[in-house]
């Protein structure tokens, strides 16, 4: 009896040490604010997730992936899920690419930004680069903690999530939270899968524009929102990739953005796809574009060559 009772111990303490090396090289959810959401307006708790697909974001999060430490290579990646401003595809273009990321040494951090609502926010339209921008700084300022090089600290997203991750990347000179250590919000480089970038008449997402700045925004915040117009010679390099049939974000916002990043002189590369439709769902493959992803981090340094 003695030695079951010290077998059974046995097992719970190794569950308990697998529990705690999971949490602490594993996946680890924290509010992005410990503290008041800036341009709030309080109210109940209304969101979802659905097969992980999550709807009415009020109180915005950031989910931790660490790598196996014998892997880590000190680059971290903020990653912004799409959903067109209206929900968050949080599986498929979150963790899961968070877990590929990881596999090749890179710190994934999943952020969960406030969906645009004027039930919840005073401004909707600066509510989810409020959440980016303040993802960049607490993983800039707990860069140690997490083995992270704060110079190597980028941000990825897809569809609409690339219109907030290329938002974050050609407006972190203007704060929008409170940034008391006055720490850098410019991300490092970009990362953009099939992304929104434009919101003019002509290429821009229709769906993602309404959803943020409402139906009928002024042509001055159309303008700014646009992020194509908004590049400098300061603008972090990006890597986009994006499908020629695509019908939903047409081809040409990555196409506008990379004129506007050569013309400025900052290095970017941009992969087209002749298939592959929104969302890369059947081509193509993630081993394909990712890999080629994985290669333009090699050669600007954020990779090792092996």
């Amino acid at each position: 009896m003695d030695k079951i009772c010290k077998k059974g111990r046995l097992s719970w303490v190794m569950v308990f040490l697998l529990a705690v090396n999971f949490s602490t090289y594993g996946q680890q959810e924290m509010a992005l604010y410990p503290a008041r959401i800036p341009n709030s307006i309080p109210g109940s708790d209304q969101e979802t997730n659905k097969d992980f697909i999550v709807r009415n974001v009020s109180k915005p999060t950031l989910k931790v992936f660490l790598p196996d430490p014998a892997i880590a290579n000190g680059t971290a990646v903020i990653v912004c899920p799409g959903g067109g401003y209206g929900v968050l595809v949080i599986d498929r273009e979150g963790y899961q690419v968070a877990k590929e990321l990881n596999k090749i040494g890179i710190a994934a951090f999943v952020l969960k930004y406030r969906l645009p609502s004027e039930q919840i926010m005073k401004d909707k339209s600066l509510g989810p680069l409020q959440d980016a921008q303040k993802a960049i700084a607490t993983v800039r300022e707990r860069a140690a903690e997490w083995k992270v090089d704060p110079k190597k600290i980028g941000i990825m997203g897809f569809s609409a999530g690339g219109h907030l991750a290329a938002t974050a990347g050609t407006h972190y000179d203007s704060s929008f939270i409170d940034n008391p250590k006055k720490t850098s919000l410019r991300p490092d480089f970009m990362i953009l899968v099939y992304p929104v970038i434009s919101f003019t008449d002509k290429i821009g997402h229709k769906g993602s524009s309404a959803n943020l700045l409402g139906q009928n925004p002024a042509l001055e915040k159309v303008k700014y929102f646009s992020n194509e117009l908004q590049v400098t010679k300061t603008t972090p390099p990006a890597y986009l990739t994006h499908a020629g049939d695509d019908t939903v974000v047409p081809i040409s916002n990555s196409i506008r953005f990379y004129e506007a990043l050569n013309e400025k002189g900052i290095p970017a590369d941009l992969h087209i796809y002749s298939k592959g439709e929104h969302g890369y769902l059947k081509e193509p493959s993630f081993d394909e574009w990712f890999g080629r992803c994985k290669l333009w981090m090699q050669v600007n340094g954020l990779l090792s060559q092996k």
